[in-house]
């Protein structure tokens, strides 16, 4: 089966070479960035940087791009890939958006005779690194069949929450709500310690061996330990997802209070020229309105 990864970021580079050791499958990799494309071929991958140079009667194309606009232009757009997919082939969306975008691009990529899978992922780089992805998918029959092959390589758990694009989204949201609470009370609780004279480690390790203990507390708060901004998942995109879960709230007229205050955190990091860093080092927010120092920062 000849497949493609659009998209070599910090998820997708992990998700391909899964996908390029897996028996039977052609992989194909693709991302604007040379570095991330050379680093796919040195693994023995076909790589390219557009899209529209993916290998001819392609039938899978997975895509961990970061919003709605960018797997359209990366599908549908002038240099779009949409040309060289096989008749019927599926397309796996793995970028997070508004339910309502997948819709739509569901609904292009029925006119034009293509599967469409709507499948956010969570697990993170070390997930994506190991095929332990879990997907929260929704999509017809055909989509899930024609998509498997790609799903068994790169997954641990496949939801299937229904046939109607949009699904998957929508329960990718309601996880973002989550994931961005968690990271921003990891962060204050990391920053409330420091300021109160616990040393930042001990303090680590003793949240970790105890009831409050969190999943994004054990795995975010060691960046901040080894001053390590290297973004595995930045601050922007909770300033993303965020947003999509205040949007989600409102059309309901649902209240998210936490969902809110965490969403102005990671606007306030941003704000300070933190968006490109580790969602992590949105504890600079709570650093500039304690004057706390970090571990590594000196003076």
């Amino acid at each position: 089966m000849r497949v493609a990864v659009i998209g070599l970021g910090a998820m997708g580079m992990g998700a391909a070479l899964n996908l390029l050791r897996a028996p039977g499958l052609e992989t194909a990799g693709c991302d604007p960035r040379g570095a991330a494309c050379s680093e796919f071929a040195a693994a023995g991958g076909t790589a390219v940087t557009r899209a529209a140079d993916l290998p001819a009667g392609t039938e899978a194309a997975l895509i961990l791009v970061v919003d709605a606009k960018q797997v359209e232009a990366a599908v549908f757009g002038p240099d779009g890939c949409a040309p060289r997919l096989a008749p019927g082939a599926v397309l796996i969306v793995s970028a997070t958006m508004a339910p309502e975008e997948a819709r739509g691009l569901a609904t292009e990529a029925a006119r034009r005779g293509l599967l469409y899978l709507d499948a956010p992922v969570s697990g993170g780089v070390a997930g994506s690194r190991a095929g332990a992805l879990t997907v929260m998918a929704a999509g017809s029959d055909a989509a899930f069949a024609r998509a498997k092959p790609v799903l068994d390589a790169t997954a641990k758990r496949v939801w299937n929450l229904g046939a109607e694009p949009g699904l998957g989204m929508t329960m990718k949201v309601v996880h973002q709500l989550l994931a961005g609470v968690h990271i921003a009370a990891a962060a204050e609780a990391m920053a409330l310690g420091i300021k109160a004279g616990i040393e930042a480690r001990t303090l680590y390790d003793i949240v970790i061996t105890a009831a409050g203990n969190s999943w994004m507390f054990e795995n975010r708060m060691p960046h901040v330990l080894e001053a390590d901004e290297t973004p595995r998942s930045a601050v922007d995109i909770f300033v993303k997802d965020l947003g999509l879960v205040g949007e989600l709230a409102r059309s309901m007229a649902f209240p998210a209070p936490l969902a809110t205050q965490a969403h102005q955190l990671f606007i306030a990091a941003r704000a300070m020229g933190h968006g490109g860093v580790d969602d992590a080092f949105v504890i600079r927010a709570y650093q500039a309105l304690s004057g706390i120092r970090l571990p590594g920062e000196e003076g």
